[in-house]
């Protein structure tokens, strides 16, 4: 009865061999019960009868009580502490019996207490608890996850009490350009020295987002061409949100807007930046650096 059906569906989904015998007797809890203990009741009253008859009524008493306790409680009892679902597994068939044994009483017995007590939905895990049992994979050697598995899975259960301001880029870090402003060899420079592979275009107020120009776009354009209008190109859309958005519904808007890059607004008001490679750093736990943030520490390294 101490085994969890929702776990025991769980591990026969999976697969396993124990589960898919025992969970039946476990669903069926009322007439395994009912089996069990008329047939304990049963086996208790005939060691005392048997026992009286080659004992003085006192001692037979005592004798029966100590057997009963230590063999049909205490000793199943440590036995299935142990290892619950593997027990009910090796003794299914003894289960089995009992409830064909004691069957025209446990029927009945079952169809009262299915009656009198109805099933109750299973209880799920709240978001710390699941914390807490995937820490546990950490520390045991068991467990077939590792380190970073678990890491990851604890950092994506915590995506939910996060908000995206947490993540961003504030706009006084971001290279953005206005809509009116041109495209430049020396605009193009700047860009290619801060290795920018997008840039967002605002109004001058930072009201408004006009788009995303992508520095691939510029790869085959000529010096001669230059200076272009932003007006004359054609910028990639992507849609602005708010700063109090959650990280678990990132990943949705990152979609919807079908680009790498959100802008992030607060009181009608673009106030920061966020790329998915900041939502993945978030979820993996380390800072991910490319070639262009190794040339970048570099650089700095070298200045000091």
């Amino acid at each position: 009865m101490s085994l969890n059906v929702t776990d025991l569906r769980r591990l026969s989904a999976l697969g396993n061999k124990q589960a898919k015998v025992v969970l039946p007797l476990r669903q069926n809890r009322h007439l395994s019960l009912a089996g069990i203990l008329f047939t304990n009741v049963a086996a208790n009253s005939a060691v005392a009868i048997v026992l009286n008859q080659y004992l003085i009524g006192l001692i037979a008493g005592f004798l029966s009580t100590i057997l009963l306790v230590l063999f049909s409680e205490i000793m199943p009892q440590a036995l299935f502490m142990r290892n619950a679902l593997s027990v009910c597994y090796h003794l299914s068939w003894l289960i089995k019996l009992m409830i064909i044994i004691t069957y025209p009483l446990s029927k009945p017995t079952q169809l009262l207490l299915d009656r009198l007590f109805r099933d109750s939905p299973g209880q799920l895990h709240s978001r710390r608890e699941l914390g807490f049992i995937f820490n546990e994979h950490a520390y045991d050697s068991r467990s077939e996850l590792d380190d970073d598995e678990v890491e990851i899975i604890q950092n994506t259960l915590l995506l939910s009490e996060k908000r995206v301001s947490q993540i961003m880029t504030p706009i006084e870090h971001v290279y953005w350009l206005p809509y009116t402003a041109a495209i430049t060899q020396q605009t193009l420079q700047n860009i290619i020295d801060k290795n920018f592979s997008r840039v967002p275009v605002f109004n001058d107020t930072l009201t408004a987002c006009y788009g995303v120009i992508l520095m691939k776009d510029f790869v085959q354009i000529e010096e001669n061409d230059l200076p272009i209008s932003l007006q004359d190109i054609p910028l990639y859309q992507t849609k602005v949100i708010g700063s109090r958005t959650v990280l678990d519904t990132l990943f949705r808007k990152f979609i919807a807007a079908k680009t790498h890059l959100i802008p992030i607004e607060k009181d009608n008001h673009i106030i920061g930046i966020v790329t998915i490679e900041d939502l993945l750093e978030e979820i993996i736990g380390h800072e991910i650096e490319d070639e262009s943030d190794y040339k970048r520490n570099l650089a700095t390294l070298n200045s000091t």
